[in-house]
């Protein structure tokens, strides 16, 4: 008999990972009215979500010991390997019959091993990837890619309608994450694209407002992406969805090629513009891109600056 869908006035809640889209998530999740505590490896975030009346655990293995769901929002493969497979992380205090729902985007290896240890341990475990970033979250406008089982899938309709607009069974363990990194790379490409759309029309002499105002309602930019246009315009490159983290999503992009024996030549120059940006631009937003896209070449200089 397929289990009942959670129930929010009994569901105890836990949350792992309170950075830029973990924090959002935790609070629509605390606003909709779903009793939830969370946890965080450094305390600034912890204590200022403490603030608006969501309780933090001391410890991952306290959390999960008083939660009978779990989701996590975590930076990268090592931060999920840790805090799940340590031994005193998710798996070592997770009881039979726990939902998990890891939304961290991770490489699809880690995600297979993290299935496995759950259905190991009679744990329900979704790999739920988002896309959107966190002007997305602030509305709940997020789209949501699960891989796993339908059962458990369809158990957890109540927490999505809370944080998202649509939502997606992909496939079977690790195919929300795959779907994840296909759709970060048009993120990608379509970024780089426009940095270098900005970058021809200025070396044409096009006015800036003028060129930004007008690409911006063209039918080939992604509704995504419009909010980029904003950025450039503006000059500020405050992180929605940081540029470290596209760097990364990209590499894993790379590495899920290489893989399954795709190939993809225009995403290997984005994941070497951003890899190259990192260093000094690593912490504002993707956007940020543009300007040294626009700047290489300008006044006859060498554009030689390491990049393929």
């Amino acid at each position: 008999m397929p289990a009942s869908k959670l129930d929010q006035l009994t569901a105890k809640v836990g949350f792992l990972g309170l950075g830029l889209m973990g924090s959002r998530l935790a609070r629509r999740l605390h606003t909709a009215g779903w009793n939830i505590r969370a946890w965080n490896r450094s305390p600034q975030p912890a204590a200022e979500i403490s603030k608006e009346g969501i309780a933090n655990a001391p410890s991952v293995a306290e959390l999960v010991t008083d939660s009978n769901v779990i989701l996590s929002s975590l930076a990268n493969d090592a931060a999920v390997r840790s805090v799940y497979l340590d031994k005193e992380g998710v798996f070592s205090a997770a009881k039979p019959g726990t939902v998990i729902l890891e939304m961290s985007t991770i490489s699809p290896e880690l995600s297979r091993t993290v299935h496995q240890e759950a259905r190991t341990r009679g744990v329900s475990f979704l790999d739920v990837a988002i896309s959107g970033s966190t002007p997305a979250v602030d509305a709940g406008t997020i789209t949501l890619f699960a891989g796993g089982d339908r059962e458990t899938f369809e158990q957890c309709v109540p927490i999505f309608e809370s944080i998202a607009r649509q939502w997606f069974l992909i496939g079977s363990g690790s195919s929300g994450v795959q779907m994840k990194l296909v759709v970060n790379l048009l993120l990608g490409l379509d970024m780089q694209a426009i940095a270098e759309a900005v970058s021809l029309g200025e070396h044409l002499q096009i006015d800036r407002n003028v060129l930004l105002d007008v690409l911006s309602k063209t039918a080939v930019v992604a509704p995504a992406m419009a909010g980029k246009f904003r950025k450039i315009k503006d000059g500020d490159y405050s992180p929605e969805f940081p540029l470290r983290l596209m760097s990364k999503d990209m590499d894993l992009v790379m590495d899920a090629a290489k893989a399954s024996g795709a190939d993809l030549p225009a995403a290997s120059v984005a994941q070497s513009v951003l890899a190259f940006n990192v260093p000094a631009s690593g912490n504002l937003d993707l956007s940020a891109i543009t300007p040294y896209v626009v700047g290489r070449g300008t006044k006859g200089e060498s554009t030689d600056q390491g990049i393929p």
